[in-house]
């Protein structure tokens, strides 16, 4: 059956069709009221000259198929869910610079623990968020380490360890890892509080807090009751915040862009309590089967992002303001609206404050493009904060401290550290280490010794921790270098890895979650430039101990020279090479006369007159 019979038998009911290639590969994923007019109108007369997209649709296209659902919103979902998983070529695709960090709560075990995580997954956890901007997250990870007691750490919770971290004698931890530190009943009334605070219940929250504190009064615990005190304390300034930002205004999300040569740019400002909290940003260098001088249609665009930003999103904001309309925005509102169980409208608006809204972020999606296409070197300041965003880290980042091992023939390892401070790198602060405790080639061993080395002096000295530790490497190294950090009982250091080939970043404590940024990110060039520096520095060092190495040996090779003889040598005159290049007097006042003639021959000077 060709393609053309096989539309005539594709029923008049809603669903998602999928346009295929000779190869079986899935070329485009669309929706439809009427599945059988939709797919009929693209072979209308006419349509694929008028529209050089669906043209080179048409032409690819061999085989259609078709799946029914029993309504519009149903396909909507369905759509999304195809395209993300298919990511067929003429379909606009979501590329997002930009990911927002959950807070993740391990329910499903029998301690359960916080984590900050860009990835969801159907593990059991319940996430909370997204959170932006993206060190909020981190900044409420730390207030729950710090009150509530419940720790983000990888230790083994489902055994009982010898002794605790350093995280439970800083007051950060329970200890649940340590049998009688804790018992199941008073970490389990922690996670609570917990959840509680993360799903914004302060009330409740609050409520429990003060019937515990006066049962501990009451009880003359006067130490814990003081305690949930200053807690309740926080929380109701929680609350306050809260207030103020409800009071203030509704939570909305606006969109602009720019396009310009078949490329374009898209900001979308959040505003939460009538508060632009944060900014992200949409790059396309070229979208589908663009051909020259052929128009963009924006409402077709925002129509395919604004589905595959929001369906998926656990959080829907009341308000999405968007610069055009597109076909299926009122099945959409329906759509998200069921998803938030609260009103939410997708507005286009043509005047007034929101329109304002619009040609800001629009002005901002100008500026994007400019420094994203037009190679403007971003502001030092930019990149820090773009590398503390992605990485996830709790501060700016000033100082990153970066390891590379470098073998000298398989025979002999050595490492650098190479350090960026304050926008460039700092090569008086560089170190050099000459492993001395692996005996042969093992690269995960060498840099638990040089990152123990490291930071060991640093800690005894009471000197500052990097606000970064990189190591060249995958996660093997990665997870060499943690090994040492946690044998010196360091915790809480920021460490990633950057892998050669692939550039993609592993940070330590979220694995399962690598980070791939795009290669036109400064970001990327950044964490790149001090991974290179940091290779080039090894590889110099690699070299020059080599040729110390052979050219020392050389003189073992000179007849009459011996061990004694060639430290003598090396003594006296400094280098293998000026002994290479000294006469016989020279040689005469420290050797034998036939040493001399020997070193003579062998450097192929003249012999003793």
């Amino acid at each position: 059956m060709d393609l053309i019979e096989k539309i005539r038998t594709i029923p008049a009911q809603p669903g998602v069709y999928l346009y295929k290639n000779a190869e079986g590969q899935v070329i485009y994923v669309g929706k439809a009221k009427s599945l059988r007019a939709r797919v009929r109108s693209y072979f209308q007369e006419g349509v694929g000259e008028a529209n050089a997209k669906t043209g080179s649709l048409l032409r690819e296209a061999v085989d259609v198929e078709y799946i029914v659902v029993d309504n519009e919103m149903e396909a909507l979902a369905l759509e999304n869910n195809l395209i993300k998983q298919k990511k067929p070529r003429f379909n606009i695709l979501l590329r997002d610079d930009k990911t927002y960090p959950y807070i993740k709560l391990t329910l499903g075990e029998r301690f359960p623990r916080v984590y900050v995580t860009r990835r969801l997954r159907k593990d059991g956890s319940v996430y909370y968020g997204p959170y932006f901007p993206g060190n909020l997250a981190y900044r409420i990870v730390d207030l729950i380490h710090r009150h509530f007691l419940v720790p983000s750490c990888k230790v083994d919770l489902t055994r009982y360890h010898p002794r605790p971290c350093l995280q439970f004698y800083i007051k950060r931890c329970l200890g649940p890892c340590v049998e009688d530190l804790t018992t199941p009943e008073i970490y389990q009334e922690a996670v609570r509080d917990v959840q509680f605070l993360l799903e914004g219940r302060q009330t409740d929250l609050a409520k429990s807090l003060r019937a515990r504190m006066e049962q501990a009064a009451e009880q003359e615990h006067y130490e814990r009751a003081a305690k949930l005190r200053d807690l309740i304390s926080t929380v109701d300034q929680i609350q306050e915040k809260q207030r103020m930002a409800a009071a203030e205004g509704d939570d909305m999300d606006v969109f602009g862009y720019h396009f310009e040569n078949q490329m374009l740019a898209v900001n979308v400002f959040h505003l939460r309590g009538g508060k632009i909290l944060d900014r992200r940003e949409f790059f396309w260098e070229e979208l589908p089967a663009q051909q020259p001088g052929e128009s963009f249609n924006p409402g077709e665009f925002f129509s395919a992002l604004v589905k595959q930003i929001y369906i998926d999103q656990q959080y829907v904001p009341r308000d999405i303001i968007v610069p055009v309309d597109f076909e299926d925005r009122t099945t959409l509102e329906v759509f998200l609206t069921e998803k938030r169980q609260s009103k939410v409208e997708i507005l286009v608006p043509q005047r007034g404050e929101k329109r304002s809204l619009i040609d800001l972020a629009a002005q901002n999606a100008k500026q994007s493009f400019d420094q994203r296409f037009r190679v403007m070197k971003p502001a030092a300041k930019a990149v820090q904060e773009g590398l503390q965003d992605a990485l996830g880290l709790p501060e700016i980042p000033k100082r990153i401290e970066c390891f590379d091992i470098s073998h000298i023939q398989g025979a002999e390892t050595v490492a650098s550290m190479v350090v960026w401070e304050s926008g460039q790198m700092n090569k008086s602060e560089y170190r050099k280490f000459i492993v001395k405790t692996v005996e042969g080639v093992d690269d995960f061993a060498s840099m638990r010794e040089v990152v123990t080395r490291r930071y060991k002096r640093l800690r005894d000295e009471k000197k500052p921790f990097p606000s970064l530790i990189l190591v060249d490497g995958g996660l093997g190294q990665l997870h060499a270098a943690a090994e040492a950090l946690e044998a010196l009982e360091i915790t809480n250091q920021p460490l990633a890895a950057i892998a050669k080939k692939e550039e993609i970043i592993y940070v330590y404590g979220q694995e399962n979650e690598p980070i791939v940024l795009d290669r036109h990110s400064p970001v990327l060039h950044l964490v790149q430039m001090v991974r290179d520096e940091s290779h080039r520095f090894a590889v110099t060092f690699h070299r020059k101990r080599r040729q110390m190495r052979d050219r020392k040996s050389e003189l073992l090779e000179i007849p009459g020279v011996g061990e004694r003889t060639r430290q003598r040598l090396l003594q006296h005159f400094g280098s293998v090479r000026a002994v290479q290049t000294a006469d016989a007097a020279a040689l005469s006042s420290i050797l034998t006369k036939s040493q001399t003639e020997a070193v003579l021959r062998h450097f192929e000077r003249d012999k003793v007159g």
